[in-house]
């Protein structure tokens, strides 16, 4: 059998109906930005594999430093154990983290962190006898994982709805969906916005007063399955200030937007108030290896620094701090924190800029924003602005049938690469979707196959 047909036999894809799904393209290697499939194609990576490659696939750098630690120690139990990559991973995270983390656990991937940051700040509590903080307020639309607990503070959506009976209460916040504080942004479509942001802010200090309020949970600047959802810092810092104002944990998922993506090594650094907990996963490890971590402040750590066994953390797991995936970490942040990457960073958030500005006032374009090297563009069709939104059975195949890698979420069509990606590599990711905003209307909303799912 072919490689296809073994695959058709044996797996279930993420995100994939079993029936009605275009088949899966069996790959054969990857280099950098590309991909390269059996029968001979070449596609580009213009979202990083689910937006965790940072440095480019098959990095000599990166698979060096997993073959060398495989030579040396591949893994260990981390309960009672502990090992160079993974004090050193923690070490130097601990030092480029917006200020005031002191310690780190690991996991295995963003869910998981996410798990671990809610559990700390529910134990956080309850370690000090305090009963009446129970709520968790989180922004609307806001996705967090597939496990139960990130399940439970993400939206509530088809995707979850299976599930709605055995996810414990969140009280959602309406999204703040304003670039500016109190200010439409010049944003042709939505005059109210700057209402929504006032009435949010109302309605978070309304639940606060409460005392009730155990955590709060967002993803700092920039929603990403939600269609690459945009707000600015100065929001976001007056929601912290909130919090922080009656005494709620705060907890940023940076599990998409740390490591560089938002322009910033970490989009909590764009603010004056920074979290309790925060969140890393995806490009943690450049995108080679699973590996989650949650980092937290010393005001976390205090109510479980005691002699009292049954205030201690009770949360691992098999593959936890694993050394070849930390020693993958250790070479992506070499990488990373390299002056040519940074470089790297800012020429692509550069040439999304230059890109919005010479597509903006296209006629298909509804809205279109970036941060960093993130880019978003609404495609204008019949329907809302909505993951379900039709167009998106249409244009991953169409964006495929063209050589390039583009997954939108609903009719939200996003470019978020890999870092090493030049500037004629970038410029081919915008042709293609100019070539598909110059075609008869037609194009975005017919419906061909359904493309894979979330994110």
């Amino acid at each position: 059998m072919s490689l296809l047909e073994r695959d058709k036999k044996s797996i279930w894809h993420p995100f994939t109906p079993l029936k009605g799904s275009p088949e899966p393209l069996p790959l054969v290697r990857a280099e950098g930005v590309w991909l390269y499939t059996e029968d001979g194609r070449r596609i580009l990576d213009a979202i990083a594999s689910w937006w965790v490659n940072l440095h480019g696939h098959s990095h000599p750098y990166i698979a060096e430093a997993i073959a060398r630690q495989a030579r040396t120690l591949e893994h260990v139990i981390f309960a009672g154990f502990t090992h160079e990559p993974a004090v050193q991973l923690a070490e130097r995270l601990l030092q480029i983290l917006p200020n005031g983390f002191s310690k780190v656990f690991y996991s295995d991937n963003g869910s998981t962190a996410v798990e671990v940051a809610l559990k700390m700040a529910m134990q956080y509590w309850h370690n000090q006898g305090v009963q009446h903080k129970k709520k968790i307020v989180a922004l609307d639309g806001a996705y967090h994982g597939d496990t139960f607990g990130a399940m439970s503070v993400g939206e509530r959506s088809p995707f979850n709805a299976p599930f709605d009976d055995y996810l414990f209460d969140v009280e959602f916040l309406d999204f703040p969906a304003c670039y500016q504080p109190f200010c439409c942004g010049g944003k042709k479509d939505k005059p109210q916005r700057c209402g929504q942001v006032a009435a949010t802010l109302q309605r978070f200090e309304a639940l606060a007063q409460t005392g009730e309020v155990a955590a709060f949970i967002y993803e700092p600047l920039v929603q990403g399955a939600s269609g690459m959802r945009m707000y600015s810092p100065e929001i976001l810092d007056q929601l912290l200030h909130i919090a922080q104002k009656h005494d709620i944990i705060c907890i940023a998922d940076e599990v998409m937007t740390g490591f560089g993506r938002t322009g910033r090594l970490f989009a909590s650094e764009y603010c004056l108030h920074k979290p309790d907990i925060i969140c890393l996963s995806k490009g943690l490890t450049g995108g080679t290896m699973a590996l989650g971590v949650t980092a937290c402040t010393e005001r976390i750590i205090e109510p479980f620094r005691q002699e009292d066994i049954m205030k201690t953390f009770f949360h691992g797991h098999s593959f936890t701090a694993n050394p070849l995936a930390c020693a993958a970490a250790n070479a992506s942040l070499d990488l990373l924190l390299r002056p040519e990457c940074m470089s790297r960073i800012s020429a692509i958030a550069q040439a999304h800029l230059d890109f919005e500005a010479r597509i903006r006032d296209h006629r298909r374009v509804r809205d279109v924003r970036c941060m960093g090297t993130i880019f978003a563009l609404e495609i204008e069709t019949e329907q809302q602005t909505h993951y379900f939104n039709e167009a998106r059975h249409h244009l991953y195949n169409y964006f495929l049938d063209k050589g390039v890698l583009l997954r939108p979420l609903g009719n939200v069509v996003y470019v978020l690469p890999p870092y090493v990606i030049t500037g004629e590599e970038l410029q081919m990711a915008y042709a293609v979707i100019e070539e598909m905003l110059n075609e008869p209307e037609k194009t975005s909303d017919t419906t061909h196959n359904n493309a894979p799912g979330q994110q």
